[in-house]
């Protein structure tokens, strides 16, 4: 995103501003900066700059007579230009470093880094596992648990498997649910999530399709697990200790919007895209009722593909570099820790 051009001098007071008021949460004056933060400049000098970044969109003052606050503009600003810097000595990493894989696997790793990041930014934590657009079929497996029970199992190109019981009654026994599998694979191995969804979403090519006329519980259960995406939050709570998020009726709009997992990880789906670090800044969300918040995500990978995305929500007063330095770090060391995994890899 782009906004007016700065010359150096109203990018500096801009900056400035930001720093304090993301330290302080209190309206910046013009002294303030000049005290703390721009000694070569006066503070009537840096008033005049002031005025220029609220004109240009980046300030807006809250209360005549007050000091000035950034918008989400100058937010964007300053995410859009900061330079980042890794972890250094003395600053933990969110995750930690495991030297292997964790006693649980996959499973644990995915369920336990929210609760780090929340920990770690008192923010509220997020991971979504993989997305349909990244998740590529190798082949599907039907088991016959008992008379009465099933498992399907799903293998991507990359490995890994996720597993889950079927409600509906298997249909003429163990060989013919195995063959039922074996059809569903070559049908479908080699294509994305959503592409199967898309193709099982219209009407068969062929109405006879023994796919869709003898095995249709089975099938409707299958594209039932390819749709299925597991949120994993942790913190929420901590947002309730932020001051920029004490307002009753901001709060109610931001619980609806955590209740709403379903909502929130389509949005972290698109997020999961493109690899590498992202940030929403609080009008930037497509989602209303959290427009009052920021959001900043990574893509965590399996084998050098997106596997999925974390990261964090918060206020949109926060420490953008430090936060992006956690997520980035972290995001890091998951997919480090999955590489290490070679085997029994389910999804959550």
């Amino acid at each position: 995103m782009s906004g007016p051009v700065l010359d150096k001098r109203n990018r500096q007071v801009l900056l400035a501003v930001i720093a304090e008021y993301v330290e302080t949460g209190e309206p910046v004056g013009s002294r303030a900066v000049a005290r703390r933060h721009i000694r070569g400049l006066s503070p009537a000098t840096i008033r005049n700059a002031m005025a220029d970044l609220e004109e240009m969109g980046y300030l807006v003052q809250p209360h005549t007579s007050a000091g000035r606050v950034p918008t989400d503009a100058a937010y964007r600003f300053y995410v859009d230009h900061l330079q980042r810097v890794p972890w250094g000595a003395g600053q933990a990493p969110a995750v930690g470093t495991p030297a292997g894989p964790p006693p649980d696997g996959a499973e644990r790793l995915m369920a336990e880094t929210p609760a780090r990041l929340s920990s770690d930014t008192h923010m509220m934590g997020v991971l979504l596992a993989p997305p349909l657009k990244q998740t590529a079929l190798d082949r599907i497996e039907l088991v016959a648990l008992d008379e009465h029970r099933a498992l399907a199992v799903l293998v991507t190109e990359t490995g890994w498997m996720t597993a889950r019981p079927l409600a509906a009654s298997p249909m003429g026994g163990a060989d013919e649910l195995r063959e039922t599998g074996r059809a569903l694979t070559r049908r479908f191995r080699g294509k994305t999530f959503q592409e199967i969804l898309d193709e099982l979403a219209g009407p068969p090519a062929d109405p006879f399709d023994p796919l869709w006329t003898r095995h249709r519980s089975v099938l409707d259960e299958v594209v039932a697990l390819l749709r299925d995406r597991t949120l994993y939050v942790s913190g929420a709570t901590n947002m309730l200790d932020h001051p920029d998020l004490s307002d009753p009726a901001a709060l109610r709009s931001m619980l609806r919007a955590f209740e709403d997992k379903a909502r929130l990880a389509d949005l972290l789906s698109r997020m999961a895209e493109e690899r590498g670090i992202h940030v929403l800044i609080g009008s930037e969300n497509p989602v209303e009722d959290l427009r009052g918040l920021s959001l900043i995500t990574s893509t965590y990978t399996y084998r050098d593909q997106i596997l999925g995305v974390l990261g964090v929500v918060g206020p949109r007063r926060m420490p953008y570099s430090d936060v992006m330095a956690v997520v980035d770090e972290t995001a890091r060391i998951v997919s480090s820790s999955l590489s290490r995994v070679r085997q029994h890899l389910y999804l959550p």
